[in-house]
């Protein structure tokens, strides 16, 4: 009798659903039974809020997803702090040390392999990854997409003729860009990311030939960001901006700026990801808010914000479009956080090399 009463209550313990059981931190990341969806909602509302860390413009991107993610899910408030990749790993460090996190979720271009490489995060899973290519989805888990970048040149019009644009990076040897160039001096976006880029395009050999002759057209190496390299070369300072986002001389000359893009095939391309903390106060809503950033709406979102939304099915707003690779004809080269980090320290040491 004393077996079988154990055995029954054994057997009432696992008929009861997850939503009344308590589940580790890393079982609710990684839940995906059918009543997925139910149990993430009870516990968010139990849990009040998010809170994402996150590189995308507050008035462009996060106010709006923030407003629509807490009318689908009322009583779970999204919170969030905008900052760039190298500011929020490191306020992630911080509260880790500290053993008193804040943050939830981070975002952001280039946060990726940083946080993952810094042991910051850890794997979940979502349904919704299935509808993304194979090549935006981490087998490891650790990160999703949010957002494509394209990369390209930004070129003043009233400096550069039709005839003088440049089409490939060979181009860009010419003695009349000597000293009329400038790049944002960074290792994951900007210089490295194109030194990154320009490797995986002509092969070690023929890259290292390549940068000896750019390092002689005295590139500005300017300590700010793509965009200000934009504003830049919009003011007259420079002919040609390098290793820009390609929709901000777009956005630029929507608005009367004697600026535009002109793009290199292969077209460069990274992905905003996001990726969920250690030991986070609030896992059921921040696989929430993944599961919506992914989501048709959320990436909605994303593309009325003038980003470029990392869902196939969603499709880029009509004035960015032209520089959509394939929409030009062009390739896609898709640079991982992991390309990022694994050529990172190279990449460093070539642009110090040649272009210091």
């Amino acid at each position: 009798m004393r077996r079988t009463c154990v055995t029954m209550i054994a057997a009432v313990g696992f008929a009861l659903p997850l939503s009344a059981q308590a589940l580790t931190q890393a079982e609710i990341l990684n839940y995906t039974g059918p009543d997925r969806d139910k149990v993430l909602l009870e516990g968010a509302r139990k849990e009040g809020q998010v809170v994402f860390y996150s590189g995308m413009i507050p008035n462009q991107t996060l106010r709006p997803l923030a407003e629509a993610f807490q009318k689908k899910y009322p009583g779970v408030k999204l919170n969030y702090w905008r900052a760039d990749s190298e500011e929020i790993v490191t306020k992630m460090q911080a509260e880790l040390r500290a053993n008193n996190m804040v943050g939830d979720v981070l975002e952001g271009t280039g946060v990726g392999e940083l946080a993952v490489s810094a042991g910051l995060v850890q794997p979940f899973t979502t349904p919704a990854i299935n509808e993304y290519p194979e090549q935006f989805r981490d087998p490891r888990k650790f990160w999703a997409p949010t957002r494509l970048s394209y990369f390209g040149i930004a070129y003043n019009t009233k400096l550069v003729p039709p005839n003088k644009i440049p089409k490939s990076y060979d181009d860009l040897l010419s003695p009349e860009w000597t000293g009329k160039m400038a790049w944002s001096f960074g290792p994951a976006t900007g210089a490295g990311l194109m030194i990154t880029t320009i490797r995986k395009v002509m092969g070690e050999d023929k890259a290292r030939a390549y940068f000896e002759k750019l390092g002689k057209q005295k590139i500005a190496n300017l300590a700010e960001t793509a965009r200000t390299v934009v504003d830049r070369t919009i003011a007259g300072e420079y002919a040609l901006g390098l290793a820009i986002y390609a929709h901000h001389p777009l956005i630029s000359k929507a608005k009367g700026a004697p600026v535009d893009t002109v793009l290199f095939d292969p077209v460069a391309s990274a992905a905003g990801v996001m990726l969920v903390a250690k030991n986070i106060p609030h896992p059921h809503a921040a696989m929430l808010l993944v599961d919506f950033i992914l989501s048709k709406d959320g990436q909605d979102i994303m593309a009325k914000s003038q980003y470029f939304p990392s869902r196939p099915d969603v499709p880029a707003l009509p004035e960015l479009a032209p520089i959509v690779p394939s929409a030009k004809g062009m390739k896609d080269m898709f640079i991982t956080p992991e390309d990022l980090q694994n050529y990172a320290d190279s990449s460093q040491k070539i642009l110090n090399d040649y272009f210091r």
